[in-house]
Order: C-alpha cells, then structure tokens, then sequence
C-alpha cells in the first residue's frame, strides 16, 4: 500500500519545456536577443570580413562565429577577434596544432557532438588559449583527457566520452574550475586527481565504472553526483572534510548497510540526499537539516523514526519535506504514529 502527498512542482518546471519552445532546433540561436539576431546572423560579416564561408558571423555579434550543425568534417578557419566558438552537432574528427593558431582570444568553445578521437587533438592544440573559461567536448570518442588544456578554465564538459582513467597531470593547475562533468565513461579509477580543484563546487562522475569513492575530493564542493557506479561502501567520515556540499546523489549502486559508517550522513549542510536503487535494508541515519531523502528500491524492512529525530520537541524536529520509501519492503501500517511530530514538514512521504 502506499502513501502518497504529492507536491505540485510544475510552476518550477523551464518556460522551454512547459511552452514547447525546447523542441526548436533554432532557438538557441535567438532566444534571449531577440528577433532581429537570427536574421542579423545571416548577413555578411561586416566586422573583419574573414569570416569562413560555411559558418555565420553576425555584425551584430562580432566576436562570435556559429559553425554548428554544418555538416562540417574539419576545423573551419577561426579570426582572432572570436570569442565564442559554436562549432557542436558537426562530424569533425580532429583538431590539430595549426587549426587554433588564431584562437588565442576564445572564451567559450562548444565542441560537443563530434567524432573526435584522443589521437587526433594535437598536443598543442589549446596551449595558448589561455582566456578560454569554457570548454565543452561531451559525446565524442576520447578516450583520454586531452593534454594541455587551458589552465583558465571554469567550466569542462568532457562527458560521454570512453575515457577510463583520470591522472593528476590532466586537470594540474585549474585553479578556476569550478565545473567538471564527467559522467557517462568507463573510469574505474581516479586516486587523488581531483584533489587540487580547489574551486570546484560541482563534480558529476556518474555512469562510470568506479567500485569506491575517489580519493581526496575537493573540499569546496557543492553537488556531488556519483549515480550508476558499482560503489558498494563509503569511507570513514565520507562527509566530514566538505564545508559546503548540499547535494550528494548515489543512486544505482550497490551499497549496503555494512558499507556505510555510522554517521556518515548525519552531517549538517546537506540538503538533498538520494541512496534510491541500492541495497540498504535500514534507513540510514540522517541530520535533521536534511531536506530531501530518497531511499526508494532498497530492501528496507523498518521504519525507524530514530534515523530521522532523537529528540522530539517543539525546536528539535527533522527538516525533511521530501521521503521517499516506495520500493521496499514496508507498509503504510509500519509508519509509527509520531511520525508526524517528528516529520512534521514532510510535504511528500511515499511508502
């Protein structure tokens, strides 16, 4: 049987989904400018003239050139005066040394949806773009973090790639990275690569092929998403040595209650925590700060309210407003009745 409170969160859902205006292949282009952009992008480049015929670079926008979706197989000539470089959705298989010659200045560059191969970027190719904050390679066919990579950069997406290892030399020096996506690859190790990110607040190596946590996270993280792995245990203090990590999602994989230290999540600051798809057959113990739990498709028998409050009282209560139990081996029946003191916020509880 199950008990279900639902809450409505359609108004938060993006005006892209809700209107219908996600499904325009051209909406990136415009959207956010206004009208006259999409059409200023189809006039002659009137800012250098230099701009490669099969890419589009607007006057309007002077320091961009959009080459996506082109059908392109290699690098288009770039004019140094470009900043932002849309060159996604194409078939080009390789960036040599030569092609960023004149790409000193790049701030964004989206590469993602290609077919590019480790072997194919030159070891030069992005030495000297040293303003570059942005880099977005996912859904290619690396199979290694390319060497020399800027040093400036906030923001890597290398996911969907086939890359299996992580090393320290790869990601040395980003002392600005504060975003690293990594998901859906086939690592089985990282040791302490990560380690000196020392600004990186979001890190999503979900969809891997790791069977434990990756030594010495960086401590300033803020979401940490480690989905779809074959992690079975955590270590001793897991989450001590984080100051502001919110969000830790570890669902799909094989942790068991053996596996998990007493305590480990009972550490104040966490706002959402999802264990779904597991093997835990308690409920582990939780702050009472945390907000949003998810346990759904373990093989919990018991509903212990001591997981959630040890005290009871008019100030001393859990923070929970999300509960999620469905999938385990419980009943409404096993909701003890004070439960509602204690999770007296919950605004969803689903047994």
């Amino acid at each position: 049987m199950r008990v279900v409170i639902i809450f409505l969160l359609s108004a938060l859902l993006p005006l892209s989904l809700s209107h219908g205006r996600g499904r325009d292949p051209f909406a990136w282009l415009y959207g956010g400018r206004g009208q006259g952009y999409y059409f200023a992008s189809l006039q002659a480049d009137t800012a250098g003239g230099d701009c490669p015929a099969e890419c589009d670079c607007p006057p309007t926008f002077p320091v961009a050139m959009y080459c996506d979706g082109r059908g392109l197989t290699a690098m288009p000539s770039i004019p140094s005066r470009m900043k932002y470089l849309y060159l996604q959705n194409n078939a080009i298989t390789a960036v040599p040394d030569s092609a960023m010659v004149n790409a000193t200045n790049l701030v964004w560059l989206m590469m993602h949806h290609n077919q590019l191969t480790s072997d194919a970027i030159g070891k030069k190719a992005f030495l000297k773009m040293e303003n570059l904050e942005r880099l977005y390679l996912q859904h290619n066919n690396l199979t290694i973090i390319p060497s020399n990579l800027p040093r400036s950069l906030r923001d890597l997406r290398i996911s969907g790639n086939k890359i299996e290892k992580v090393t320290v030399g790869d990601v040395e020096g980003m002392d600005n990275l504060t975003i690293l996506y990594l998901h859906d690859n086939a690592i089985t190790d990282m040791g302490a690569s990560l380690k000196a990110l020392v600004s990186l607040t979001l890190l999503d190596i979900s969809g891997n092929k790791l069977t434990k946590v990756p030594e010495a996270l960086p401590t300033h993280l803020h979401q940490l998403y480690m989905e779809s792995n074959s992690i079975d245990s955590l270590p001793e203090n897991f989450l001590g040595g984080f100051s502001q990590l919110q969000y830790v999602r570890m669902a799909h994989n094989q942790l068991t209650d053996k596996g998990i230290p007493p305590n480990t999540f009972n550490v104040t600051g966490l706002v959402e925590l999802d264990l779904s798809f597991n093997k835990l057959e308690r409920i582990p113990l939780v702050s009472t700060t945390l907000q949003h739990l998810y346990l759904q498709a373990n093989q919990i028998k018991e509903f212990s309210l001591g997981s959630f409050c040890s005290i009871v009282d008019i100030s001393n209560f859990s923070k929970l407003r999300t509960l999620r139990l469905d999938g385990n081996e419980l009943s409404r029946q096993d909701i003890p009745m004070e439960s509602s003191l204690c999770l007296r916020v919950a605004h969803e509880i689903e047994v």
